[in-house]
């Protein structure tokens, strides 16, 4: 059974979903079932590739007086699932490329390892996830071949693949991330309590298992 984990870099949402769903997966009975597959979605698919003002300061344009109350909750929320969320250094940027790159790691079965170190470049160490020079270096600490990963960059794979992904989204019915689709269903939130996401995992599972002994 196929879980779609749509996510993007900027999200801070997404690297506490990660770490959520992550825990969840390991204590799902019928773990070997399921079929992770991280989807691209941008949220700024109009940014430019050069940094501007902290995530931070973008918040505070967004929520006004609420912004310091929001921001501490969320870097709360990262501290409980082990997280550092630096929104005061991490400077958002164009997140195609690194979802090319995601792809290109997919291929390999390498796509897990390549979303974490791309969401912790951009919330911890605060790296520009636009730069070619950085994303070949956190695809060969994700572990790509070099090679591979500066001919992905430097040309148009995977760009395809990245609006595909977008387009199902649509088709989906996904408004935001990260949203997770279990088994072709209704998108649900990633960021909902692990009991929770556990409880509709463990659902689907049993449905799909009922399924396949009605068609034996």
């Amino acid at each position: 059974m196929r879980v779609e984990i749509y996510a993007d870099v900027l999200c801070p949402w997404c690297y506490i979903g990660k770490r959520r769903l992550a825990a969840v997966l390991a204590e799902v009975v019928g773990r070997e079932r399921l079929e992770v597959v991280w989807r691209s979605y941008e949220l700024s698919p109009g940014a430019g590739r050069v940094p501007g003002p902290t995530a931070a300061e973008a918040m505070a344009e967004w929520w006004g007086e609420q912004a310091s109350a929001r921001i501490s909750r969320i870097q709360a929320l990262g501290a409980a699932e082990g997280l550092d969320l630096n929104l005061h250094v991490a400077r958002p940027v164009n997140t195609f490329d690194a979802h090319r790159l995601c792809h290109l790691a997919a291929g390999r079965a390498l796509a897990d390892e390549m979303m974490e170190r791309l969401l912790h470049a951009y919330h911890t160490e605060g790296l520009d996830v636009a730069d070619q020079g950085v994303l070949e270096r956190l695809g060969v600490e994700a572990g790509l071949n070099a090679d591979e990963v500066r001919a992905v960059l430097t040309g148009d794979a995977y760009a395809e693949a990245v609006r595909a992904d977008e387009r199902r989204a649509a088709e989906q019915g996904v408004t935001g991330v990260p949203s997770v689709v279990i088994g072709g269903g209704p998108p649900v939130s990633g960021v909902q309590p692990p009991a929770e996401l556990r409880r509709l995992l463990e659902l689907s599972l049993a449905d799909s298992r009922a399924a396949d002994s009605a068609h034996r």
